[in-house]
């Protein structure tokens, strides 16, 4: 007979189950951080901040425990050699050094193989790797490898644009400032027509 499965911890939520997130540590470490700034964790507004922010947390950290690349094993195998782009892909991300937010749109082309992967996949790649501390220049560069390499691509080419909230509501205050990053693999970064002609079409927008 097969040993029966161990009992759910009921005091895990079912994202904290999913995810891996150590809600309780968080909740401990959010309580010291409101006692550091020299608040009082327990009057009545704060009570549950520290478990909104665990929940928080295992949400827009989801991506730590996602293997984009996977998104990618399901394709269609299509006599289509030519230009694939995705544009104005919405993503939120965090910022690894001061944990603040940048968001902004990603553009993701690529030339296929033979093989190309469902609209959906190219947009989820792209939140598996914003859903994790980033940096702007990391996620643009782990965005094309993967897509290059999930689905044997000729070329990759991807363009992110974002506004950073460690600069806009701290340090230097500039709303309004986007920074752009681009990453190309392939024909895109061998080939100046290539990667101009997809450039030219993310901007024609």
């Amino acid at each position: 007979m097969p040993p029966k499965p161990a009992p759910k911890d009921p005091t895990l939520t079912q994202l904290e189950e999913r995810t891996g997130v150590d809600h309780a540590r968080i909740r401990s470490a959010v309580n010291e951080l409101l006692g550091a700034i020299g608040e009082d964790p327990t009057r009545e507004g704060l009570l549950e901040t520290p478990r909104r922010i665990a929940d928080m947390y295992a949400e827009i950290f989801s991506g730590m425990t996602i293997d984009p690349v996977e998104y990618l094993k399901v394709g269609f195998e299509v006599a289509h050699d030519e230009m694939v782009i995705l544009r104005d892909i919405p993503f939120y991300s965090m910022c690894e050094h001061h944990f603040l937010p940048f968001h902004g749109r990603a553009h993701v082309g690529y030339i296929p193989d033979g093989r190309v992967a469902g609209v959906s996949k190219l947009a989820r790649v792209v939140d598996a790797f914003a859903r994790r501390p980033q940096i702007q220049e990391q996620l643009t560069s782990q965005v094309a490898q993967a897509i290059m390499d999930g689905l044997n691509a000729d070329g990759v080419a991807v363009v992110i644009e974002a506004e950073h909230l460690c600069m806009t509501m701290r340090g230097v205050q500039k709303p309004g400032s986007r920074m752009i990053t681009s990453a190309m693999r392939g024909q895109f970064k061998q080939s100046s027509v290539t990667r101009a002609e997809f450039l030219s079409l993310v901007a024609g927008r």
